[in-house]
């Protein structure tokens, strides 16, 4: 009996440092957001000041209604940056909910903006119209900035991303595509990348950003724990596609049993999606 009551033990320590490893990951990506927003939010308060100085130096009804515009503008983005941090940052435990994934799309991409345009990385979105996903939005969130950050990360010269949202009927599943044309994952590296502390990346790159190798491990995680898939298709020299697919929130009567997560390895010369 002591011998159950131990593994039992190990086994809960074990569940106790994933949560813990996830919580701290969350606090790093977040740290690392504040970052980026806080010298967003200097440019919107540099517009700001710059056009209320602007209104206040002419009294003509033209110069003025320019300058309300800008303000306007850029307080609005101001706030839009403001929700999307704060949703991130609170707390919802682990209820799934309907969740628009354009909208959470559309959010996650406002706190990565600066950073895109820094390093010349032109985002391209395909989202067709879809049903809700019954997911936690704020885990989906964090798996969808890690891929957009990964990404961004192999193309450190820039290039194009592509978002694409569609829906499998016959699955009853939401598809959602991170793909980047970077430098692709060697094909032996490939089966790995969704292993515990296993990590592509040397160091932090230009941005400060480094892999810890719980980035992917965690996004699988959360995908199985939605009852998705998760896979990744690569080729060295041409890019990579991660594909999500998420429950819809409207389930049919008899819904297929989903397998769990798969790693397909891209054929060497064939780009991992077309598009």
């Amino acid at each position: 009996m002591g011998g159950v009551q131990n593994e039992l033990s190990s086994q809960q320590q074990i569940e106790l440092l994933k949560e813990q490893l996830a919580q701290a990951q969350k606090l790093t990506a977040l740290g690392e957001l504040v970052s980026t927003t806080t010298h967003e939010f200097n440019n919107i308060l540099m517009t700001i000041i710059n056009y209320a100085k602007l209104g206040m130096r002419h009294r003509d009804n033209a110069t003025r209604e320019k300058a309300f515009d800008k303000i306007l503008a850029a307080s609005n983005r101001a706030a839009k940056i403001t929700n999307s941090v704060l949703g991130m940052a609170r707390s919802r435990g682990t209820d799934r909910e309907p969740t628009d994934l354009t909208k959470l799309i559309e959010n996650t991409l406002v706190l990565l903006e600066r950073e895109m345009n820094k390093y010349r990385v032109r985002v391209e979105k395909l989202l067709k119209p879809v049903p809700e996903a019954m997911v936690n939005g704020n885990q989906i969130q964090q798996v969808l900035l890690n891929l957009l950050i990964n990404a961004r990360q192999a193309m450190p010269n820039g290039g194009r991303l592509l978002i694409k949202l569609d829906h499998r009927p016959e699955e009853n599943m939401v598809e959602l595509v991170v793909r980047d044309y970077g430098s692709g994952i060697p094909a032996e590296k490939l089966p790995h990348i969704f292993e515990s502390f296993y990590t592509t990346k040397k160091g932090p790159d230009a941005s400060g950003k480094g892999g810890t190798g719980l980035g992917l491990s965690m996004c699988r995680d959360i995908i199985e724990a939605h009852r998705g898939r998760i896979r990744v298709d690569s080729t060295v020299g041409k890019g990579t596609a991660f594909t999500l697919r998420l429950p819809t929130a409207t389930p049919k009567a008899a819904t297929p049993a989903i397998a769990p997560a798969a790693i397909q390895i891209g054929i060497p010369g064939q780009t991992p999606v077309n598009s």
